[in-house]
């Protein structure tokens, strides 16, 4: 049998079921006793005895979640047995005891197996359904010549076409159920599928419209904040080129102020530069990353160390921003401050894990300054990294250089 998920609502009607057929039992004995004035037989008491067992055990068992945890796979069908094979052995016995017309032994089988079957159909698929009709056969069938031991007999053939009758019936019944239900989760599995289309679409939507404010964004903070301090910067420098010398503590003063400007200046230039369209947009992630290290390295006359796989999935939008913002942080710190010869650039994906790994060989970074936290973007970086659930690890010394390592040990894909 097919292992899949139980479908919605049948537990609570197989449930329903077992209190509806305790109620129908209850009424057919008490129109047998009372209404048709059938005698009470001590023979019919290994029937209840059977049949109370039978509903403790799939009262018991139904509604047990530790039972269903447990068995898995298998708990359904144990269901299903149970509830197949109790009502074929009851009333076998009973109409060994009792005999009736062969009508009313039809009818008094057909909506006990009627349920289980529906429920075959309903969770498995018509090759279920048809083992479901060929056991039940050949179970009563095999309890009508053990009851009936001469061959041939007129019983014998009468209940042979009654078990017929109801098999041809159940795979009747069986066929329809199961290709409704094949339709329903063709439908539910398109349904899901237009669902993540949606997703994707939306985030698509979503990224392309952040993409343009963000542009607007940069370009009025360039024409505005970006070109005041640019000229500020320029009056400062000609300032302090013809400031009388004999004025050191107001030159000093001055030169603060334009050192002051000069590092506002070079944030919102770096701001502006993350606010524009990011290269992962024309790009793509990984191209986008070998890119970035290929103009760094050739922007500072570096060597080049670089090992980035060509097959890399699809991330999601805010991880592929995180690494590369990240790797963009790294780079810059190497070329501003590291004094290195050489950059290794490496990215490696194993399962879910993601790691980006960026060093030098440089003199380090001096993380004694009050603001080296700011000074190297390092808590920028590790804004970043927490942003996607990953975690930033930075070491530096002035023998080995500096290792920025960036890890997310579950990080999401695009589907």
């Amino acid at each position: 049998m097919r292992s899949h998920p139980l479908e919605p609502g049948l537990l609570p009607i197989f449930r329903i079921y077992l209190f509806l057929r305790i109620g129908a039992m209850i009424l057919i004995a008490t129109v047998f006793l009372g209404g048709f004035g059938v005698p009470f037989k001590v023979e019919f008491i290994p029937t209840a005895a059977l049949f109370t067992i039978e509903m403790v055990f799939l009262i018991f068992y139904l509604y047990s979640t530790w039972m269903r945890r447990r068995l898995g796979a298998v708990y359904l069908p144990i269901a299903l047995l149970a509830a197949t094979v109790g009502p074929i052995l009851e009333m076998r016995y009973v109409f060994s005891v009792a005999p009736i017309d062969y009508i009313g032994e039809f009818w008094l089988i057909f909506p006990f197996l009627a349920v289980p079957l529906i429920l075959t159909a309903w969770q498995y698929s018509f090759r279920e359904v048809m083992l479901f009709c060929v056991f039940t056969a050949f179970l009563d069938l095999s309890l009508v010549l053990l009851s009936h031991p001469g061959s041939g007999s007129f019983h014998t053939y009468f209940s042979g076409g009654s078990v017929f009758t109801r098999t041809l019936f159940f795979m009747v019944i069986g066929y329809i159920v199961s290709t409704l239900m094949d339709a329903q989760r063709r439908q539910r599995a398109e349904l899901a599928e237009a669902n993540r289309k949606l997703i994707r679409y939306s985030a698509t939507l979503e990224q392309l419209t952040i993409t343009r404010e963000r542009n607007r964004l940069a370009r009025e903070l360039h024409d505005t904040l970006a070109h005041t301090l640019s000229g500020l910067a320029v009056e400062l420098d000609a300032l302090t080129a013809v400031w009388q010398p004999e004025i050191p503590a107001a030159k000093r003063i001055l030169e603060h102020a334009l050192t002051t400007t000069r590092e506002g200046l070079d944030e919102t230039r770096r701001a502006l530069r993350d606010l524009r369209a990011s290269p992962l947009n024309d790009l793509g992630f990984g191209l986008a990353l070998r890119n970035l290290a290929s103009t760094v390295a050739e922007r500072g006359a570096l060597q080049l160390n670089m090992d980035i796989p060509d097959d890399l999935p699809t991330f999601a939008p805010e991880v592929e921003q995180a690494y590369y913002r990240v790797a963009q942080e790294a780079l810059d710190n190497v070329i501003r401050h590291a004094e290195a010869r050489t950059v290794t650039v490496k990215l490696a994906l194993t399962g879910s894990q993601l790691r980006l790994t960026v060093a030098d060989d440089g003199r380090g970074l001096s993380m004694n300054d009050e603001d080296a936290q700011t000074k190297f973007g390092i808590q920028g970086m590790e804004e970043r990294a927490a942003l996607i659930g990953g975690t930033l690890m930075l070491e530096t010394s002035p023998e080995t250089g500096t290792t920025v390592v960036l890890l997310s040990n579950n990080v999401k894909l695009v589907t």
